[in-house]
């Protein structure tokens, strides 16, 4: 089989003017613990700019006073929490009722990694229909079941740092910063998934196609900008992008958007909300 490089940037999807709420997508968050509320919010955010007609955050109940306040327009679902402040395993069924009716879930910002969210998180992948995006702690808790990674349930795209992904192959950040792209399509052709490998350079594969973005700069080396990614590329994945597609455009679009916020504020001055402000000049810039 031969490799297909790409490097032309996936059409956005289409705004018709005769358009409603329902018309650009119904996305699903689930995000938050106890000390990670800005994770679920920055995903939130970046679905918002990403174009999405309805953002639902469904976070644990204790974390929801917090994550509504930070912006009035997504929406909050609660679901139920243990002791430690994450999601009991009684939420999956929780889970999996909101997504009823909806177009795309991210999962993982911020989750923490107890056994109730790695069985939450692991009965997601296998068995969800709804194309899904696993990010952060979601990550965490697929590298711990490794088995299951050649088995989804839906359209997955895989989204970790060097980091991440080292443990879900099972090697280290060296091995895997040596041979980013090879290791990266072989994952993604192994698994039936897409991966984006984060970082400089990010690698966008399916198995077949490859894409290698350019746009971002250092000031995005910061807690959070991987949260406004998740929510982008789910809100293009809600508006019916395929999966290589909604990540391409998306992580084209999230550096872009680091890019002109830099211009503005400096790299050292970028912190992940800016991100979300500045998807809107990143659109404009297409």
């Amino acid at each position: 089989m031969t490799l297909q490089r790409v490097t032309t940037i996936a059409k956005p999807p289409r705004r018709p003017a005769e358009s409603h709420k329902g018309t650009f997508g119904r996305v699903l968050i689930v995000a938050g613990s106890p000390g990670m509320s800005g994770a679920a919010a920055l995903a939130g955010l970046g679905a918002l700019r990403g174009g999405a007609g309805l953002v639902y955050i469904a976070t644990p109940k204790s974390l929801l006073p917090i994550v509504g306040a930070i912006e009035p327009s997504y929406l909050t679902l609660p679901l139920s929490d243990g002791d430690d402040g994450q999601l009991a395993t009684s939420a999956l069924a929780e889970i999996e009722a909101a997504m009823e009716g909806k177009n795309a879930c991210g999962i993982g910002p911020g989750l923490g990694a107890s056994p109730s969210v790695q069985k939450v998180v692991t009965t997601l992948y296998r068995t969800a229909k709804l194309p899904m995006l696993f990010d952060a702690d979601a990550l965490n808790c697929l590298s711990k079941e490794r088995e299951i990674l050649s088995s989804p349930g839906g359209p997955r795209i895989l989204t970790p740092h060097p980091g991440e992904f080292a443990r879900l192959i099972d090697s280290d950040i060296k091995t895997v910063q040596a041979n980013r792209e090879k290791l990266a399509i072989e994952f993604a052709a192994e698994n039936k998934v897409v991966l984006v490998l984060k970082g400089h350079a990010t690698v966008v594969t399916d198995g077949e196609r490859v894409y290698t973005n350019t746009t971002g700069n250092s000031g995005m080396a910061t807690g959070g900008t991987g949260d406004v990614l998740t929510g982008l590329t789910t809100a293009l994945l809600a508006q019916q992008m395929p999966t290589f597609e909604a990540a391409q455009l998306a992580v084209f679009l999230h550096g872009r958007a680091g890019d002109l916020a830099a211009e503005e504020l400096s790299e050292p001055g970028l912190i992940a909300s800016d991100l979300a402000r500045f998807l809107g000049k990143a659109w404009l810039s297409l």
